[in-house]
């Protein structure tokens, strides 16, 4: 090989370096981006199916029936540090017939003296089981806004896909954990026009247990 050729040789070799460096990065980049927005990381997780994002359905699915095996559901709770609520599942765990529609609550309580929205991400472990985990109903899919003190109750309906049961790698799951994080979102704060005084409707899916 001449001289001119090993030169040439080593420059393709450093481009190609070069290339999957700044590939590699860009990749990061819209990882962290989407790791740093709750928007965004709620997006990136149901275009990817990435961290076990489970199926949204807007209405119950034609077809699903309810299947005689049982499967457990766990629920979990988590908060982010910027946002003073306290947010915990009001059942710890059910355990439901395979295509069953199920409603669960979790409930979520303004801790600071001034109004808050958050938003919640969500995802189901172990991630096998998230493709045949079906929400129809759930409060993660809008912005959440609590007054100074208000607590409101956030239901989710759901039913787990009998399909499961016909996925060799799935089959074995016994037990499903459905977890939520709540962030909290100030742009929607800040742009969110003065609330008039409440006329005891629930807004948004949310049940209003403010009794004061």
């Amino acid at each position: 090989m001449s001289v001119g050729t090993r030169e040439l040789d080593r420059t393709a070799k450093r481009g190609n370096a070069l290339l999957a460096f700044a590939l590699f990065g860009i990749v990061g980049g819209m990882v962290g981006l989407a790791f740093a927005s709750a928007p965004l990381y709620r997006l990136f997780c149901q275009v990817t199916g990435f961290g076990g994002t489970v199926v949204r359905a807007e209405q119950p699915a034609s077809g699903h029936v309810a299947d005689s095996r049982k499967i457990t559901v766990r629920f979990d709770a988590n908060i982010n540090h910027s946002l003073p609520w306290r947010f915990q599942p009001a059942q710890g765990s059910v355990t439901v017939h395979l295509g069953t529609e199920t409603l669960v609550h979790y409930v979520a309580r303004n801790l600071s003296d001034h109004a808050v929205v958050g938003t919640a991400t969500f995802n189901v472990t172990p991630y096998k089981a998230a493709p045949y985990f079906t929400k129809i109903e759930c409060f993660c899919f809008t912005e959440q806004r609590l007054e100074p003190g208000q607590e409101a109750t956030m239901p989710v309906v759901f039913y787990v896909d009998p399909a499961i049961m016909d996925d060799p790698n799935a089959r074995d799951v016994k037990t499903i954990t459905l977890s939520y994080t709540f962030f909290r979102d100030e742009k929607a704060e800040e742009a969110a026009p003065p609330v008039a005084a409440h006329d005891g409707r629930p807004e948004g899916g949310i049940r209003d247990n403010d009794n004061s």
